[in-house]
């Protein structure tokens, strides 16, 4: 499948275990295979892969879709299940390359593989070992300002990972620039966190699809992947959250 997506000059970015394991070298095992592509070329990714023997599906019609061949799976990831890490340019403008199955590829920059991974906390999931071994084994390389701007307002959310990153490693803590805790602590210390309006808006739902819905659902609390916080839609909220069952 993934020659077939080179060779048809389909764009398009390795990311998953393939990933991680080429940042951290931490391998892992799995049965799927994730590439990642920009919202604009799903359309054309699918139709090379459907192409090439697959039988294909838009899964979540805001993130992922998926594509089949026997026992083997694709992942084609175009943002994530918040809507917070959507797949743009910088993605492609600033992939490693690397050889994966035998084939030179572009992966997942280390930034943005930090930046959506740090958003997932579920009961049954949580990626902060990840992000934590992605700060100990490239933050010398990593570009701050870019993974700075690319948490935006959600910046609380990566000084909640270096914090625990200090506590993981505290003979390694100095990795992490002294002007990024200083400028996240700084923030910090001016409420920069709060709602401007004094809004009850609950955020949490942006790192859990689970845990917070009590909050929205009966406790009166807007829904922070709605705008302006977030990037999804009612429905799209809706259809995330009645897949639960289905994981």
């Amino acid at each position: 499948m993934v020659q077939a997506l080179t060779d048809a000059g389909a764009p398009f970015l390795v990311g998953g275990a393939y990933a991680f394991a080429r940042y951290t070298g931490i391998e892992r095992h799995t049965k799927d295979f994730d590439i990642f592509v920009r919202p604009s070329d799903v359309d054309a990714v699918l139709g090379v892969l459907a192409g090439a023997g697959c039988s294909t599906e838009w899964t979540y019609p805001h993130w992922l879709a998926k594509a089949y061949r026997g026992e083997d799976f694709v992942d084609v990831i175009f943002s994530s299940g918040n809507g917070v890490a959507v797949v743009d340019d910088e993605w492609f403008a600033h992939a490693v390359e690397a050889e994966v199955l035998g084939r030179s590829v572009l992966l997942c920059p280390a930034e943005e593989t930090l930046w959506s991974k740090a958003f997932v906390m579920e009961r049954e999931r949580f990626d902060g070992a990840d992000v934590a071994h992605l700060l100990l084994w490239t933050s010398a390389q990593l570009d701050w300002h870019r993974l700075l701007r690319r948490f935006g307002q959600n910046w609380p959310v990566l000084m909640a990972h270096i914090t625990l990153f200090g506590f993981s490693f505290p003979s390694e803590a100095d990795r992490v620039p002294d002007w990024v805790t200083r400028e996240l602590l700084g923030r910090a210390a001016c409420g920069l966190w709060k709602p401007v309006n004094g809004e009850r808006v609950c955020r949490g739902t942006i790192l859990s699809r689970e845990q917070y819905l009590i909050d929205v659902q009966e406790w009166g609390y807007r829904d922070g992947r709605l705008p302006p916080d977030g990037r999804m839609t009612e429905a799209e909220i809706v259809e995330w959250t009645d897949a639960i069952d289905d994981h």
